[in-house]
C-alpha cells in the first residue's frame, strides 16, 4: 500500500466524523489497554525525542509537551489510512459513551437556530419530556448563565452530569409571554439504535437501525416481536445513512436473517490472528420472511457487513445505491492518559469474498465522494468495471469496493428551494409558531391552501428566507406534495413525536416505495440454497 501524504488538520477534522461513527471494534472489545513492543532502541526515537525537547525549549511560543505528542501521532496516523486515528481523552470518552447506548443528562436534540439553542426534539420517558419540553422551546439559561456564545458541543455539556444531578434550565417558549423555570434532575437516557418500528403496509414491516451499538440485537428482537404480533409476514430493514459500529452487533444483527453457521464476514489482516470467519451464532434465528435491505452512500461499516452477509447468503434483497465501502477493522486500544488508538489491524470481506473497503489513495474523493444520486451510471450498472463474484445461490454480485444493490433505486432529489427551506429551518420556525397558537393538531393534519399561503408569508417574512419569494418558488416546483408532506412532518413531528412525523415523511421515500414493491423476488430468493438462481439478475 503507497501511504497517503500527511494532510492537513482541516482535512482531519473533515475525517473525523466518519472515523468516530464508522468505527468499528474487532471483536467488540471496547478500549483494551494498548500492549505495544518497545522502540525505545530505535534510533529515530531518539531523533523524535531530540526534535520533542528542542520545540519545547526553543520554539517562540510556549507550547505544552501535550499539544506537541498529540500532533505528532495524528501526524503519524495521517500516513496510513483515513480511518486510523487518534481519539484524544474527551473524543475517546464520546464514542465510548456512544457505543454503551446511553448517558445521563435531560433526554433532548438540540441545535443552533438563528443564534439560540433550540430544542428540536425530547426523547420519549426522558425528564425533559414528563416535565413538557417540547420541540421549539429555546434554551435561555442553563444555571443562570447565558449559553447562545457557546458552541453546542459546549451547551451539552453543561446539560449532561452524573445520574440523579439537577440542573437549572430557562426556557423561552414562542406563545408565553414570560420565560419558564424549570429544574430537571438527570437520568440515564437511551441513545436508541432503532430510529423507528411500525407497520408500513398491512403485513409489511418497517425497521430503520440508526447505528451499531451495544443495545443494536435486542432493540431489533424487541422491534421484530412487537411487528410480528402487529401481523408483520414482511420486512423492509432499513440501513440508509447508518455508518456503522460494533462488530459483534453486526453480527448479532446479521443472525436474524441467517441460519446457524452461515458465514457473516470475514477478516484478513498482515497478522495471523487477524484472518478470522465470523458466522451466524444462531440465537436471533426468525422466521425465514422475505427481506428487502436498503442502502445508500452513508450505509458503512457494519451496516456494509449486513447487507453484505444478507446478499451473499441469499436471504434477502439489496435496494437503493452502493453503501459507502468502509472496510477497514479498527482495534480501539485504551492508552494511558485515557486516550484512544483506532488503528487498522485488517480488511472485512463479504461471505463471497468481496473486500467491502473502497480506494482511498484520493483522499478528498474518500471523505467527500461525489453524488451518486446525480450521476448517470450506478456501478450496478457499469458491470464491466467490477470484479464478479456469485453469492451462495450462484446470483452474480460485484466487488470493488461497497455493497452493490440488486435493485439500483436513487433517492428524490429535492429542489434547491426545498433544500434551503429545510436547511434554514424555515419548516422546523414555522411549526413552532403554529403550534403556539394552534395547539390541537391532530396525527392526520392537512395542508389547506389557507395554511400553504400563511406559510408562503411566513417564509418570506424570515431573514433567513431564501432569495426567491416562496410563492413563485412554489409555482417552479416539480413536486407541489413536497411543501405539503413537509409542513405536515414538522408539525405533526413536534406534537406526537418524531414517529409520527416520519410516517408522513415516506410518502416521499421513492427507494422505500420502491423496496415495497420487490416482496415477490424476496420471497422466491428466500428459498434459494443451492444451484441456479431462482430470480433474475437486476
Amino acid at each position: 500500500m503507497t501511504p497517503n501524504p500527511p494532510r492537513s488538520r482541516a482535512l482531519k477534522l473533515l475525517a473525523a466524523p466518519l472515523v468516530l461513527a464508522a468505527t468499528t471494534l474487532l471483536g467488540g472489545t471496547l478500549g483494551p489497554r494498548l500492549l505495544a513492543v518497545s522502540d525505545a532502541t530505535n534510533p529515530m526515537m531518539k531523533e523524535y525525542s531530540d526534535v520533542l525537547a528542542t520545540a519545547r525549549a526553543w520554539y517562540a511560543d510556549d507550547l505544552g509537551t501535550e499539544k506537541l505528542v498529540y500532533s505528532s501521532i495524528s501526524g503519524m496516523l495521517d500516513t496510513l489510512d483515513p480511518h486510523s486515528s487518534f481519539l484524544e481523552p474527551e473524543e475517546y470518552g464520546a464514542m465510548q459513551e456512544k457505543q454503551r447506548g446511553s448517558f445521563y443528562g435531560l433526554g433532548i436534540i438540540i441545535s443552533k437556530r438563528n443564534g439560540r439553542v433550540t430544542v428540536i426534539t425530547p426523547v420519549e420517558g426522558s425528564p425533559a419530556q414528563r416535565l413538557g419540553i417540547r420541540a421549539g422551546d429555546i434554551i435561555d439559561l442553563v444555571e443562570g448563565e447565558p449559553i447562545d456564545d457557546l458552541p453546542i458541543d459546549a451547551v451539552v455539556k453543561k446539560l449532561k452530569g452524573p445520574k440523579g444531578t439537577t440542573v437549572k434550565i430557562t426556557i423561552v417558549r414562542p406563545g408565553l409571554g414570560e420565560p419558564l423555570q424549570m429544574t430537571v434532575t438527570r437520568a440515564e437516557i437511551p441513545t436508541n439504535s432503532v430510529s423507528f418500528a411500525f407497520m408500513v403496509e398491512p403485513e409489511v414491516g418497517y425497521i430503520r437501525l440508526k447505528d451499531f451499538t451495544h443495545t443494536s440485537a435486542p432493540e431489533v428482537a424487541e422491534a421484530w416481536a412487537k411487528l410480528e404480533k402487529q401481523g408483520m409476514k414482511k420486512l423492509v430493514f432499513d440501513l440508509r445513512a447508518n455508518p456503522g459500529g460494533l462488530l459483534d452487533q453486526a453480527i448479532a444483527v446479521s443472525d436474524f436473517f441467517l441460519r446457524k453457521g452461515e458465514k457473516v464476514v470475514m477478516t484478513r489482516g498482515r497478522q495471523a490472528n487477524s484472518e478470522q470467519v465470523f458466522t451466524a451464532p444462531g440465537r436471533n434465528t426468525k422466521a425465514r420472511i422475505p427481506v428487502v435491505v436498503l442502502i445508500n452512500k452513508g450505509s458503512a461499516s457494519a451496516a456494509e457487513i449486513v447487507a453484505g452477509a444478507v446478499q451473499d447468503q441469499d436471504r434477502g434483497l439489496v435496494a437503493g445505491t452502493t453503501s459507502w465501502g468502509k472496510g477497514l477493522v479498527q482495534s480501539v486500544y485504551t492508552l494511558s492518559d485515557s486516550a484512544g488508538l483506532a488503528l487498522t489491524t485488517a480488511k472485512y470481506y463479504t461471505p463471497s469474498g468481496r473486500c467491502i473497503q473502497r480506494d482511498y489513495k484520493e483522499f478528498i474523493e474518500y471523505i467527500a465522494p461525489g453524488d451518486e444520486e446525480d450521476g448517470e451510471g450506478d456501478a450496478l450498472t457499469e458491470p464491466g468495471k467490477r470484479e464478479i463474484f456469485r453469492t451462495s445461490g450462484g446470483r452474480v454480485v460485484y466487488g470493488g469496493g461497497g455493497i452493490t444493490p440488486d435493485v439500483s433505486v436513487r433517492a428524490g432529489k429535492l429542489s434547491r428551494w426545498m433544500a434551503t427551506l429545510y436547511a434554514r429551518g424555515v419548516f422546523f420556525e414555522w411549526a413552532v409558531q403554529y403550534r403556539a397558537k394552534s395547539p390541537d393538531v391532530p396525527r392526520d393534519f392537512k395542508v389547506t391552501d389557507a395554511i400553504r399561503e400563511e406559510f408562503f408569508t411566513f417564509a418570506d417574512g424570515r431573514p433567513n428566507a431564501p432569495e426567491t419569494p416562496a410563492l413563485q418558488a412554489f409555482a417552479d416546483e416539480k413536486d407541489k406534495d413536497a411543501v405539503d408532506r413537509a409542513l405536515a412532518e414538522e408539525l405533526v413531528g413536534a406534537v406526537h413525536g418524531p414517529e409520527a412525523g416520519y410516517r408522513i415523511s415516506i410518502d416521499g421515500d421513492v427507494q422505500l416505495k420502491k423496496a415495497l414493491t420487490l416482496f415477490p423476488d424476496a420471497e422466491k430468493l428466500a428459498g434459494i440454497r443451492t444451484g441456479p438462481a431462482a430470480i433474475a439478475k437486476k
